[in-house]
């Protein structure tokens, strides 16, 4: 079902100072810089910085790691097959990109990604 890891997302308080220091500890800024999400391409892989919401605070699950899928839907539905609960339903976030996440039976966050615009190139 996996096709490998994609993505990892971390939720921040502060979006603009966690830019700033992503940007220090990597050297160099983001490729995707948007109020509601920062994206930096590190080595063909994404790290994304998520807003926290205000109105949810300690529901963050901190870091949810995606893992590349053929279709997310298949790949969700097999995944609450095995056991898993609904967090996030399956999602266009433009581009044709869709993700989803579940819980484990063991309590991790799990992310699925569909991104037909994904190559680790050469």
């Amino acid at each position: 079902m996996f096709l490998g890891l994609r993505t990892v997302i971390y939720s921040v308080g502060d979006l603009d100072r966690a830019k700033e220091w992503y940007t220090s500890a990597l050297g160099f800024g983001p490729y995707f810089d948007e109020p509601f999400y920062v994206g930096f391409n590190v080595g063909g892989y994404e790290l994304g910085l998520l807003p926290e919401e205000d109105d949810a605070p300690g529901d963050s699950p901190g870091g949810v790691t995606y893992w590349g899928v053929e279709d997310a839907d298949a790949a969700f539905q097999e995944m609450l097959d095995l056991g898993a609960t609904e967090r996030e339903d399956v999602q266009d976030v433009g581009e044709g990109i869709r993700v989803a996440t579940v819980t484990d039976p063991f309590g991790n966050v799990v992310g699925i990604i569909e991104n037909p615009n994904f190559s680790l190139g050469g």
